[in-house]
């Protein structure tokens, strides 16, 4: 939401993962660096979380796109930018869901579909409970940033123009 207007912002960027665990820092990690450069009266709202859960289903209501960042074991370094589709998965039983189960969730609350959302999972190698960011990690936290920051320009929020010919 805006501090100066109150108006809820049309992109969120989503983060999530346990600052004491390594790594799995690297989301709440990129949502402080974003923070910290962004004026006060940006389109951009910045939220983070331990995991996603239903609830935040309610976070992503009038937004224009969400970006969901999290750290990965899996994807190749230094990150990977999915694509999200809502998507009934197995973790919907469970106290935490994967991103596309939450847009899953959402559109079964709205009725409708969820904004445009995308996926920047961030790679780390250490997950450990108590371990620092591994050197690897930050290396990749600092080029996901400059991803981040390029998706958030207002270059990439405007519609492509059709070409006359």
């Amino acid at each position: 939401m805006n501090a100066l207007t109150g108006a809820l912002a049309p992109l969120l960027v989503f983060a999530w993962g346990n600052r004491s665990r390594g790594d799995d820092a690297l989301g709440p990690l990129l949502l402080d660096r974003l923070r910290a450069s962004l004026p006060v009266d940006s389109a951009v709202d910045c939220l983070e979380d331990y995991q996603l859960q239903i609830e935040h289903a309610l976070d992503l209501l009038g937004r224009a796109r969400v970006l969901f960042v999290d750290a990965s074991l899996t994807c190749r370094a230094p990150f990977e930018v999915i694509s999200l589709a809502p998507a009934r998965d197995l973790s919907l039983g469970t106290h935490s869901l994967s991103a596309q189960a939450l847009l899953q969730v959402f559109c079964d609350l709205h009725g409708h579909a969820p904004p445009a959302s995308t996926l920047l999972a961030i790679r780390g190698e250490a997950f450990e409970l108590g371990a620092p960011l591994s050197p690897a990690a930050q290396a990749n936290l600092e080029r996901a940033l400059v991803w981040c920051r390029h998706w958030l320009s207002p270059m990439a929020l405007e519609r492509p123009q059709p070409i006359e010919g």
